[in-house]
């Protein structure tokens, strides 16, 4: 281009002499909503494809869990990754779990989303996609405040005693979690845990993919905390200075419950001065056992 030339670009368009060109500004995600908005459309508007959705996720989740605690019993190479290896997950602890969770998910979730079936209309659907930034900023947004929210939530729960016995004690008949104690919960509890999930898009005006998205990670993490596993790849390993909580964390947590009460990062226990040095020690005999 020669100087004085008129073509130049700005905001996604090219001019040149007269004549304007507009730029594809696609987000990548657009191909991937065309396929769902075409294949899928009345499936997604649909008041119930939520509910399916994190129920199949979190099934899904906790049925590759009991798979490796099942394999832990016999296989040395999977249980080095237990936090406690010498806790063996039994068939009465799946029933147990199972039992309470499928209750709940009967008795509230189910008739719930029934209603909504009946008496909600299918949601409009947006055209366009998110971009990729907004998509994953979206996610971390709402994954800050449903932080924030479940750490005061469940403050009150432990510093209040008819709170406690009330709504939260049963999560903690496991000193030791696994998999399925994720929802191993009064139905207070996972109805209130429910709500934040879906409330929090709509409070940051998230795109619906957006939501279902922060859903899905919102359930793996939780299912991730409660697993009993300290893997390598582990979220917590991943991320630098400590800021992530992880199964280690939430582990010291139901070891002494008045500690690491935030679900996800670090930092209101850091302020709050509530966390748990257990985890430090529990780092060290690790890093040792793991270097014999």
């Amino acid at each position: 281009m020669t100087e004085g030339s008129p073509s130049r670009i700005y905001y996604g368009k090219l001019f040149v002499a007269n004549m304007t060109f507009v730029l594809p500004e696609t987000s990548v995600l657009q191909p991937l909503w065309d396929y769902l908005l075409d294949n899928y459309q009345c499936t997604l508007r649909s008041p119930l494809f939520p509910v399916l959705l994190s129920v199949s996720t979190y099934l899904l989740l906790v049925a590759l869990f009991t798979v490796l605690d099942i394999l832990a019993t016999t296989c040395p190479s999977i249980n080095r990754y237990k936090i406690h290896p010498e806790n063996l997950i039994t068939w009465g602890n799946i029933s147990r779990t199972m039992s309470l969770t499928t209750y709940n998910h009967l008795i509230y979730i189910f008739p719930a989303a029934v209603g909504q079936w009946l008496w909600r209309p299918p949601i409009p659907l947006p055209k366009e996609a998110p971009s990729l930034s907004e998509f994953l900023l979206g996610i971390l947004g709402c994954t800050i405040l449903f932080d924030f929210q479940y750490y005061l939530w469940h403050l009150l729960h432990h510093k209040i005693g008819w709170l406690y016995r009330t709504f939260h004690a049963i999560h903690h008949q496991y000193n030791e979690p696994f998999s399925l104690v994720t929802q191993y919960l009064s139905a207070w509890e996972l109805i209130t845990v429910g709500f934040w999930t879906t409330v929090d898009p709509v409070l940051l005006q998230c795109h619906c993919l957006t939501a279902w998205g922060f859903m899905l990670f919102n359930i793996w993490i939780s299912t991730d905390d409660h697993c009993g596993y300290d893997f390598p790849w582990s979220l917590h390993n991943l991320v630098p200075f400590g800021l992530w909580g992880g199964s280690v964390k939430h582990d010291a947590h139901h070891q002494k419950p008045n500690t690491n009460f935030a679900p996800f990062f670090s930092h209101w226990d850091w302020l709050g001065g509530t966390t748990s040095s257990f985890v430090h020690s529990y780092a060290l005999k690790g890093r040792k056992k793991k270097g014999d």
